[in-house]
């Protein structure tokens, strides 16, 4: 079966592009959105429906197709604008790509794997969440999976021991920390046996408790 996941039906938004037009379409059950890119800009509608149902699978390295008047075109969701108070999605900007042109985008990093380093007591440190790449659209990735299996006790993973996906090419500086194994010198009363268990993951971007 087909996957259209990631495909989208539109049509030309002719009228009034203000902010009432705007609200009418909302109403309408549609969504008001623009693609733009290198071409003149196209107004259009989106089914708010389809759009919410499918926007599960959409990264902001997705690319997507929307069909209007029977044409595909290549896009990536470059803005959502939402009403949080009444649970509405406002409009929405997608940027259409051309085959071959070099795309620069920031992309998710995952960790992936059990650090050797765990087993001796200590603790994963995600340092690096997300990085700019530059790719061709067909190369895009959603996501960066990045192997931390084999990060021993105070080793440093750097963007340049990465291995980047074909057509991937980062632009990060080559000593940038993406994750480490800190040790950890002392227990809290209670706590098992290190590395008895799945490493912790400290996020530096959550804050510290009071």
């Amino acid at each position: 079966m087909k996957d259209t996941s990631k495909t989208l039906s539109a049509e030309l938004r002719t009228g009034d592009f203000g902010s009432s037009g705007s609200r009418r379409v909302v109403r309408s059950g549609k969504i008001p959105a623009v693609i733009y890119g290198k071409n003149t800009p196209l107004h259009i509608t989106i089914d708010a429906q389809e759009f919410r149902l499918k926007r599960r699978y959409f990264t902001e390295t997705s690319l997507l197709s929307i069909v209007l008047s029977k044409k595909k075109h290549e896009c990536l969701v470059k803005d959502v604008q939402e009403d949080l108070l009444n649970n509405r999605i406002k409009h929405v900007d997608f940027y259409e790509v051309t085959s071959g042109q070099t795309l620069h985008t920031r992309v998710n990093i995952e960790l992936t794997g059990n650090p050797v380093g765990a087993r001796d007591g200590g603790v994963l440190e995600h340092i690096l969440f997300d990085i700019e790449i530059e790719s061709l659209p067909a190369n895009l990735p959603e996501v960066i999976r990045v192997d931390v299996s084999q990060l021993g006790l105070n080793d440093v993973l750097t963007v340049g021991d990465v291995v980047w996906p074909v057509g991937v090419k980062a632009l990060a500086d080559a000593e940038t920390a993406v994750a480490t194994v800190k040790s950890i010198r002392e227990e809290l009363p209670g706590s098992g046996e290190a590395g008895s268990s799945e490493p912790e993951v400290i996020k530096e971007k959550k804050e510290k408790a009071e």
